[in-house]
């Protein structure tokens, strides 16, 4: 009995679980490659700003890289990378490491060697949609309508406007279905899933960031319609040929003449490769690029936009218009996100698909720009930590500033902490649909450490442990080993809002509402799913019981049948719940599950759900009748039982409602 209650248990946290990162192996040890290239990638150049350090050389930086990436390739069992720094509108070092195809052993070479870079493929449309507005076709802050086929509905009486869709504050919920797939029977047109998956709007416009893949394809597509162009091709005439970037596209799948470049992406170095993947969703994230090629992109936005757009609009794009989420951290510009470092200007943005991860940083006032892809997520997801530790390691080595850490009062500094514990939710979520159950599990819990810092799980350091963090202002703290910062916005209500400094301009947390609060409501439902697979258990065993020892069951009529009825209602609503931890579990651990193909699993379940869990709690209500009728003859134990019966039917009821696996459809 005890093994199958883990077992169910098991089978309901797995509601929450994305792909195991986890799997322990040997890590690769690829050769390096030496190879470093210099050379213009445009003939216009940004002199530096007085005073930047003198020891940013391509030999110096050859040898940072040469310390710290190949053992990080090795202990991450990483299968490659591509490290380019440009400086001064030239390159000043492309390195490819490690394997672009790790059974062919095929060398990654920067000039050749073709990486997905994810989400930095938004800089990309961002950049059309700053032409299209230098060129007049298109108004920042219009309604999107305008330029649509279709329509997007208002939210709160407002519509959205593409300034916002390009801070990440149009509203959007997360949209997860066919995000990507490996299949190429699979891949849809990312206008036709624009029109098919609309996801809700979960927050008023221009109010909570809340990172959209979807607002971003929609921004493509209304690229596409004012410019009378298909979007690839604009990409292609507009984008890629003025800057020479003729080793990159967004076409999917690749153009024939291309794919002998294309790398292979891992989950681990040492495993299997993925596969090309689609991602649909394409203006987005579809972009496959040379390192030489991200070169030549980074130059061009840290001359001016020079061959892409003017001065101005470039001027407009990087900084013009910064929004603050939380004001004391990063905030997002017109595309690009700030991550300023040691007192410098820094726009970036990173990007992942299932294989591959990197990260794009313009040093603005510096005319210096970092770009790193990486084709493996790693052990234990080593990607994220590595690439974070090569930004902070150049920035501290080129762009050195003194650091000072003044905490405020040791009693102020815990009330703040205090009013910062609670149970917090991503802005950036699934919310209407069944797959927000994921909320159930993945609530952020913050606590308070013994001197009185705040303890945030979900920000830990390099070393897997949590941050210290030390109040150095009302609700700002920073971390005593990194450059990361937390703050919180704190009103008459308390504190309403909170961030790390690495997220801030895209994504915020906030309360989780007191019904859907793991905190009561996870302790409240494994009690109740105990009480439910005890009813069940026990209902055989002790008709084994009874047979053995020549006894009968001293009920009948309405009482037997009721009492019948509570076991089959248990047996039903367990069975139920793990038909969903079964299939959400599947569908996270694999993306590739993300698709249609599951749809009449989920809506059996919708309609298993409404039937049991209702039909379920409507039993126990109807055996509690029934064993406290007046005359009954019922004991204590049995009316006992009834009330907990009810209370666990009840629980079930209550998060198949607040996180919709009771409902009709399946779009998420």
């Amino acid at each position: 009995m005890g093994r199958f209650v883990k077992i169910v248990l098991a089978m309901l946290l797995a509601l929450t679980m994305g792909p195991s990162l986890a799997q322990q192996v040997d890590p690769l040890a690829p050769p390096v490659s030496t190879k470093r290239v210099e050379g213009d990638v445009t003939s216009r150049a940004v002199p530096r700003t007085p005073g930047a350090p003198g020891a940013l050389s391509a030999t110096d930086v050859d040898a940072l890289l040469d310390g710290f990436v190949p053992y990080a390739l090795a202990s991450g069992d990483i299968a490659g990378a591509v490290v380019v720094v440009v400086r001064d509108g030239k390159v000043l070092t492309q390195r490819g490491f490690g394997y672009a195809d790790v059974a062919k052993r095929r060398p990654v070479d920067p000039r050749r060697t073709l990486f997905r870079p994810g989400s930095i493929s938004k800089l990309f449309t961002w950049t059309a949609v700053m032409q299209q507005v230098e060129e007049g076709r298109l108004d920042l802050d219009a309604d999107v309508n305008r330029y649509l086929d279709f329509r997007i509905p208002p939210h709160a009486g407002r519509p959205i406007t593409l300034r916002q869709i390009m801070k990440h504050t149009a509203g959007f919920e997360e949209q997860a279905k066919e995000l990507i797939t490996t299949n190429p029977a699979k891949a849809r047109a990312y206008d036709a899933l624009l029109k098919e998956y609309m996801p809700a709007r979960i927050y008023a416009p221009g109010t909570t960031p809340a990172y959209s893949n979807y607002a971003t394809s929609l921004a493509g597509y209304i690229v596409s319609r004012v410019s009378g162009m298909p979007f690839d091709d604009y990409l292609d005439r507009r984008v890629f040929g003025p800057i020479g970037m003729r080793m990159s596209t967004f076409r999917q799948p690749l153009p024939q003449p291309l794919r002998p470049f294309m790398a292979q992406g891992y989950k681990l170095g040492s495993g299997e490769p993925v596969g090309f993947e689609f991602v649909n969703p394409a203006p987005a994230g579809s972009l496959s690029a040379t390192g030489e090629d991200m070169a030549r992109f980074m130059v061009a936005h840290l001359n001016g936009g020079a061959g892409l757009m003017s001065p101005e609009t470039a001027r407009l794009m990087h900084g013009g218009a910064t929004t603050r989420p939380i004001p004391a951290l990063n905030g997002m510009e017109l595309g690009f996100y700030e991550s300023d470092v040691n007192g410098r200007t820094v726009i970036s943005h990173a990007g992942d698909t299932v294989g591959f991860h990197s990260t794009l940083h313009l040093f603005l006032n510096d005319g210096v720009g970092l770009y790193a892809s990486f084709n493996s997520t790693g052990r234990n997801g080593a990607v994220g930590n590595i690439r974070t530790q090569l930004f902070t390691a150049f920035a501290d080595r080129y762009f050195p500033a003194p650091r000072s850490i003044r905490p405020i009062d040791a009693r102020t500094a815990r009330r703040h902490s205090e009013m910062l514990t609670g149970n917090w939710r991503n802005s950036r979520r699934l919310e209407t649909s069944f797959m927000s159950i994921g909320g159930l599990l993945g609530q952020a819990k913050v606590g308070i450490a013994a001197d009185g810092s705040p303890v945030l799980p979900i920000a830990n350091g390099l070393n897997g442990q949590p941050r210290k963090w030390v109040e150095v202002a009302p609700f700002v703290w920073e971390d005593r080993d990194s450059h990361e910062r937390l703050a919180a916005v704190a009103g008459p209500e308390g504190v309403t809002r909170f961030s790390i400094n690495s997220i801030a301009p895209f994504m915020v947390f906030e309360r989780v509402p007191w019904y859907q609060n793991s905190s009561w409501l996870l302790p409240w439902l494994y009690a109740s799913l105990l009480a439910l697979l005890l009813t069940a258990v026990a209902w055989p065993a002790a008709a084994v019981v009874r047979r053995r020892y020549g006894a009968k069951l001293a009920l009948e009529g309405r009482p037997l049948r009721a009492y019948r009825a509570t076991k089959v209602a248990a047996l039903l609503i367990l069975a139920v719940l793990i038909g969903w931890a079964a299939l959400v579990s599947t569908m996270l651990g694999n993306i590739e599950q993300l698709s249609p193909a599951n749809d009449p699993f989920v809506l059996t379940l919708q309609l298993l759900s409404t039937v049991v869990f209702v039909g379920g709690f409507a039993i126990m209500l109807w055996n509690l009748a029934s064993v406290w009728r007046r005359g009954g003859g019922r004991r204590w134990p049995a009316k006992t039982w009834s009330i907990a019966l009810v209370l666990a039917a009840g629980s079930v009821l209550w998060v198949a409602i607040v996180f919709h696996l009771i409902g009709w459809g399946a779009r998420y």
